[in-house]
């Protein structure tokens, strides 16, 4: 999936909700702080990378991302380095990191496992990777009453369930097949609240990820009647969202 046409602002009304507190939690469970240098791989527009120059400092943090526009969102929320890269080909020699952290990033590789690697090997020996995934297998994802919504509506309608990672367990094949060893997984919860229905409803057809792009895709009818049964699995006011992410963490 990529996020190369999607707006910074589209990205934060949608998923910056969810991604800051979630980035608080994750940089707590990577243990990072103290002297450490740490990488963020996959920034978007700087959620977590704003959370480990707040720990570290400018100074000891880079970052990587493809898009051009989140790249340039994150510089100017961080004031860090931003490497326009993937993960499969971090721009960094072995061994500068004591922390590599990816969040929310992995389930959009284009090979998991090979991004996980690149990761490993930026990583100092006994350094921390990190990674963290929506549980969209498990139905907790930000997005799962609108993959809910299009199931029950159309037997056939695309959902994130069957990207890599999102189910339990998966993550840690994938940190296996890396090399990584003395995994940690845990999971981690955040609450978003939302006024209305409408300001739940309303960053879904920005264009935003996967839900974004299928909703995008809807005609004038589908799209109605999608909203329409959203609104029946849903209070009018206010809605609470609690999302869950997979996250696993080893040493290089």
């Amino acid at each position: 999936m990529s996020f190369l046409s999607t707006g910074a602002d589209a990205y934060g009304s949608f998923m910056g909700r969810y991604a800051g507190p979630l980035a608080v939690l994750f940089a707590d469970h990577a243990g990072v702080g103290g002297r450490q240098r740490a990488l963020d791989v996959g920034c978007g527009p700087g959620a977590l990378t704003e959370v480990l120059v707040s720990r570290l400092g400018a100074r000891a943090v880079c970052a990587v991302e493809p898009s051009p526009t989140f790249a340039a969102a994150a510089r100017q929320r961080a004031g860090v380095a931003v490497s326009q890269a993937v993960a499969e080909h971090l721009p960094f020699t072995d061994g500068m990191f004591d922390v590599v952290a990816a969040q929310l990033v992995v389930h959009f590789m284009t090979d998991p496992a090979a991004g996980l690697r690149e990761m490993r090997r930026v990583s100092r020996p006994g350094g921390t990777v990190a990674a963290c995934v929506w549980d969209y297998g498990g139905g907790r994802g930000p997005a799962s009453t609108l993959w809910r919504a299009a199931g029950e509506l159309d037997g056939s309608a695309p959902d994130e369930s069957d990207l890599p990672g999102v189910r339990e367990g998966d993550l840690v094949t994938l940190f296996g097949e890396a090399g990584l060893g003395d995994l940690r997984t845990v999971t981690m919860t955040v609450t978003v609240r939302y006024p209305s229905f409408e300001h739940w409803w309303q960053p879904l057809t920005l264009g935003v990820g996967p839900a974004g792009t299928y909703v995008a895709s809807l005609d004038s009818d589908r799209h109605a009647a999608l909203r329409g049964h959203c609104q029946t699995l849903l209070p009018a006011g206010p809605v609470e969202i609690r999302a869950t992410a997979w996250t696993v963490s080893g040493r290089a």
